[in-house]
């Protein structure tokens, strides 16, 4: 703690005493597809009290200064390129404006009418023309209820559900969370989460630092041919570069995110090189103290180590270092209850480290091609310790729990904008994976211990991938491409077509469709469960397993009705086969892996299952201009069939999702400067399957028996209400903000059902409720 004080100390030393409060806005332009700068190209504020504006110089780089704290429209232009109009452009005092912009070329001839694109209702990668977002920062720490973390606020997105408060596990279109990919800087990553566990992709608590973040995509369906092993959805992040001008710091405390200390600068600003360091620690302890309930008495601890040094241009290129350290542990003790995370005779311990580094080349080869290539480490680490309490008060452990998985990662692409109409992307990547997996378990200390896994060594997984965008007309464009995968470990290999249309109707509606076919290896430990034989030795049934594959279907209609709204419409069916299941006849698939907290350990597995997800979705939008609006709605059914061969509701199968969050800006103060915001958050969603249990067997056992129809049942359906408020506040004379949010969550205390177990003393089924009424604090100074 005496660190964390001194380096506040340190960092407030540095506050800056100019007696001016305006900022700047600068970036660089250039374009979309060949990444060339732009000279020349300009920018203004679209505002009836300013005529701002200026021009790109000969590296494409533009500056806005003397901006008074505001939010702001941006229009960018350039001659035969179509307009750029950015709004909910945030100028505050503390901080300068780091606006990068990319431009469309337009097949348009001059003399024809001028085409603007909106850089809200597009993703950032412009070969997913289908079922993918943008999101940026700003709406990250936004919303209400959204914890400062990305996987939250996808949730508010349509198609997709968060089912468990205590965890960020997201649920795209009825899937397993297991099947979403994470990717940093162009590099596959592992879960960046803390307290993860082998084989998921989510945490109690996310380890991205948002103020490090630069808008990202996020995509759901038919992602482009360069993204592989996933089949649910694509989180698709970036870091972004520090201030390549002057030093900038942001200080942060939250119960949730914990307190924070992140700086920037320059490293040589003729090069325009930079560093950008942040570092987190956990304040749950404070939650604690004051009576607030995060699902459990026992206390979690962690924190996280993220940076990114920027070389800026040299005669090799663009270089970037980036990385992310990160460790978790919380000791829950047995009798505490029922928790979230478990109680009664039981006791677990949990610790996980996350360590991620990456090297990122960027060459301009000329001015229609780039390379763009990465190569990266990645490390997870996870130490699970289960034990029991008897009567008499003797504690033995029943589970004991490594997994260690080392990835190095390679990744490189080569990118040509081969003319105003046709673009091509081909690249490959590869990971190799240094595993070591130990578990052994038992149900009392009388009885030997069961050895699950016990495996140390390495396999591999390969992917190349060919991509194509042509515009056919100023109207219609197309995009296909090819993915191709092959698993070392036993040769399985996946060919995934892709293919995209999206026809522009005129300039405020469009209709899209794509396809995909797409495949991902099953978690890793997965394949390593053994079955002790007679001799004493040990067989791997499932190390044979093959890819799941999936086909994806999808039709979207968008319209732009009025400035700043967005009526957006999509329908999807996906078909899932060579989905794992049990050898012999049982309701086990793997598409419900991720629905609890307990480790897969089905060992004799065969790719027999498969599953449909269909649904339609409704995104109606308006952009923030004082206030913003987003209504989303899902109707959706998620089946799966086993190797019984009878159809059942996965875990996932919600059935429905409806999320509406509205929020409002006034502009405070004497000078109008400050702002006090507020924003409100409603979800209702159905509840999630489960297989109940069986009562009467269960007593006659004197253990749990479960009934033999899963998934037959639903908890009641889910209902939060969030409520946010927020004070910002523009020093007059010094270029310093501040900002205070208080977000309660769960405002109406709502009993959301989290799980049942069965109760062998009380010979009774008890349930367990998710998070209620929860109240998150946050302040900022950033200078």
């Amino acid at each position: 703690m005496k660190i964390n004080l001194l380096i506040i100390t340190l960092l407030l030393s540095q506050l800056s005493f100019s007696q001016n409060n305006k900022q700047n806005i600068r970036g660089v332009i250039t374009d979309k597809l060949s990444q060339v700068t732009l000279p020349g190209a300009t920018v203004q504020i679209v505002d009836k009290t300013s005529n701002k504006g200026a021009s790109a110089d000969a590296n494409g780089n533009y500056v806005l200064t003397d901006i008074s704290p505001e939010i702001y429209e941006i229009k960018v232009s350039f001659v035969g390129y179509k307009d750029v109009v950015i709004p909910n452009v945030v100028v505050i005092s503390g901080k300068e404006t780091i606006l990068d912009v990319t431009m469309e070329e337009n097949l348009r001839q001059l003399s024809e009418v001028v085409v603007t694109a909106n850089t809200k209702d597009k993703a950032i990668n412009n070969l997913a023309p289908i079922s993918a977002r943008m999101f940026s920062v700003e709406e990250v720490n936004r919303y209400a209820g959204g914890r400062s973390d990305p996987a939250r606020l996808a949730a508010n997105f349509a198609g997709v559900s968060a089912p468990d408060d205590s965890r960020n596990d997201i649920v795209i279109r009825g899937n397993s969370p297991v099947g979403v990919l994470w990717r940093i800087d162009g590099m596959n990553v592992t879960n960046p989460n803390h307290f993860a566990a082998v084989g998921t992709t989510g945490g109690a608590v996310s380890a991205l630092n948002t103020n490090l973040l630069k808008s990202s995509d996020f995509m759901t369906s038919a992602f482009p041919a360069e993204y592989g092993n996933a089949v649910a959805g694509v989180f698709d992040l970036g870091f972004r570069n520090g201030n390549t001008q002057k030093r900038e710091t942001t200080v942060q405390a939250g119960l949730i995110t914990g307190l924070e200390a992140t700086t920037e600068g320059p490293i040589n600003k003729e090069k325009g090189s930079s560093y950008l360091v942040g570092y987190r620690y956990a304040l749950a302890g404070v939650a604690q103290a004051v009576g607030i309930d995060i699902g459990t008495t026992a206390l979690p601890s962690y924190q996280d180590l993220s940076f990114k040094l920027n070389s800026g241009n040299t005669k090799l290129g663009r270089f970037s270092l980036f990385g992310k350290l990160a460790n978790s542990s919380i000791d829950i003790s047995s009798g505490g209850g029922n928790t979230l995370y478990g109680g009664g005779r039981d006791g677990h311990n949990l610790g996980s480290e996350i360590a991620i580094l990456g090297l990122k080349h960027f060459k301009q080869l000329n001015e229609k091609s780039f390379l763009s290539s990465t190569i990266g480490l990645n490390y997870s680490n996870t130490d699970q310790l289960a034990y029991t309490v008897d009567s008499t008060g003797n504690s033995y452990n029943t589970e004991e729990n490594t997994t260690t998985k080392t990835g190095y990662n390679f990744m490189t692409s080569y990118n040509s904008k081969i003319n105003s109409r046709l673009f091509v992307k081909v690249g490959a990547q590869a990971e190799v994976m240094n595993l070591y997996l130990n578990l052994r378990t038992r149900k009392d200390e009388r009885e030997s211990w069961k050895q699950t896994w016990d495996y140390d060594s390495y396999t591999a997984l390969a992917q190349v991938f060919a991509h194509a965008k042509y515009s056919i007309n100023d109207k219609l464009v197309m995009n296909a491409g090819l993915h191709a995968q092959q698993f070392m470990l036993n040769n399985s290999v996946s060919l995934e077509p892709r293919f995209g249309l999206k026809y522009e109707m005129n300039s405020n509606s469009s209709f899209s469709l794509g396809y995909g076919l797409h495949s991902q290896m099953q978690p890793v430990n997965v394949y390593f469960l053994q079955t002790a034989l007679a001799d004493g030795t040990y067989e791997y049934n499932n190390k044979s397993l093959d890819f799941t594959k999936s086909h994806h279907f999808v039709l979207g209609y968008d319209l732009q009705p009025f400035k700043d709204w967005r009526l957006k419409a999509e329908a999807y069916y996906q078909s899932l086969y060579d989905v794992p299941v049990n050898t012999f006849s049982s309701s086990y698939s793997m598409l419900n892996t991720g629905a609890s907290f307990k480790t897969d350990l089905e060992d004799k597995l065969t790719n027999g299952g498969t599953g449909t997800n269909y649904g339609v979705e409704l995104t109606l939008e308006k952009f923030f201009s004082k206030g913003y609006g987003l209504f989303t709605s899902s109707l959706y059914d998620s089946k799966y069939t086993g190797s019984d061969g009878v159809e059942r509701n996965t875990a996932f199968n919600g059935k429905y999702v409806v999320n509406l969050l509205v929020g409002k800006e006034w502009k405070v103060g004497s000078m109008k400067q400050n702002k006090i915001s507020t924003d409100i958050k409603c979800t209702n969603a159905g509840g999630r399957a489960y297989t109940p249990y069986d009562l009467t067997a269960s007593n006659l056992a004197g253990r749990e028996v479960l009934s033999t129809d899963a998934y037959s049942a639903f908890y009641d359906a889910y209902f939060r209400l969030d409520f946010k408020i927020g004070y910002t506040h523009n020093s007059p004379t010094k270029k310093i903000s501040q900002s205070f949010s208080l977000d309660l969550q769960n405002v109406t205390d709502n009993d959301n059902v989290f799980s049942q177990n069965y109760d062998q003393r009380n010979k009774s089924i008890n349930t367990t409720y998710q998070l209620g009424f929860f109240p998150n604090v946050v302040y900022k100074i950033q200078f």
